[in-house]
């Protein structure tokens, strides 16, 4: 089971219980993750610390 095993549970859990309300947040959730791990290696990251 691999990441892709992961968000397909997630989905169903979200599908199955009526949690829709979720999906933003979880959405949020990722977006900062990535902002965080390109925000580490690239010259960008001065730019990205000025929107925090």
């Amino acid at each position: 089971m691999g990441k892709i095993g992961i968000a397909r549970e997630l989905w169903q859990f979200l599908k199955v219980r009526k949690k829709f309300w979720l999906v933003p947040i979880v959405l949020v959730l990722l977006l900062m993750g990535v902002i965080i791990i390109f925000g580490q290696s690239s010259a960008l990251a001065p730019f990205i610390y000025t929107l925090f």
